[in-house]
């Protein structure tokens, strides 16, 4: 018994995707160049606009012809924004559009606390951050052995919370602990697109700014750690 031919509409909707990928004029080639570039600006900066996370260049791949430049058409965009109060950034391994710092105030007067100001972190969180940023993947144990003191679950739990870090690889070491890695929202958060954006280690330790031994012997900067507080009950266990 022969099966029965699939009907017009199952057709249509198992080859809607691909039809509709197919009819998409990537090229523009009925175009003038200067038109066709414009249009390729209009795309990408809408798709852009209208995405919630960076957009990668994966994604503005499939809106542009194979020989457009998506470099060049970024670099046109932004030009034309300058002057706004937003730009394009390059963040989180794509693009996306911030509103520039200058107007962070005015933007908190218009819709009071923001989720950016629910993030602030105490001194000792940007230093358990910092470490788990350059060293990831890393245990509790060992950024532990950064502070010569225990590391609280509560601090990686408020990191957690924030979604600035996120569980990496178990450790090779005994009892296999979780090791911690920093996320894609630890990039947006700090205007990263990749970890290669963080300051150089060795140029900090040049500056005087940091000395991985140092950490790692726990000799960090009195009241550094415990922001001035005596009573670190509430950031590191006792």
């Amino acid at each position: 018994m022969s099966e029965a031919a699939p009907s017009a509409k199952s057709k249509g909707r198992r080859g809607d995707g691909r039809s509709n990928d197919h009819l998409f004029d990537r090229e523009l080639d009925h175009l003038p160049p200067e038109v066709r570039w414009r249009e390729w600006m209009h795309r990408v900066e809408a798709t852009i606009f209208a995405a919630s996370e960076p957009v990668s260049r994966e994604m503005l791949a499939r809106i542009v012809g194979k020989s457009c430049s998506i470099d060049l058409l970024i670099d046109d965009i932004r030009e034309e924004l300058r002057g706004r109060p937003y730009d394009l950034v390059a963040v989180a391994g794509g693009w996306k559009h911030l509103t520039r710092p200058a107007y962070a105030d005015a933007i908190r007067a218009a819709v009071g606390m923001s989720e950016q100001e629910q993030k602030n972190l105490s001194q000792s969180e940007v230093l358990v951050l910092m470490c788990i940023a350059f060293f990831q993947p890393i245990t509790r144990a060992e950024l532990s052995s950064f502070f010569g003191k225990e590391i609280s679950r509560d601090l990686i739990g408020h990191l957690r919370g924030a979604k600035l870090i996120a569980s990496g690889p178990r450790s090779p070491t005994p009892g296999a602990p979780y090791t911690y890695v920093t996320t894609k929202e630890f990039l947006l958060e700090f205007g990263l697109d990749t970890l290669r954006d963080l300051p150089d280690f060795e140029a900090l330790e040049d500056a005087g700014l940091l000395s991985k031994e140092k950490l790692l012997a726990g000799d960090i900067m009195p009241g550094f750690a415990d922001d001035g507080d005596p009573d670190t009950g509430a950031v590191m266990d006792e």
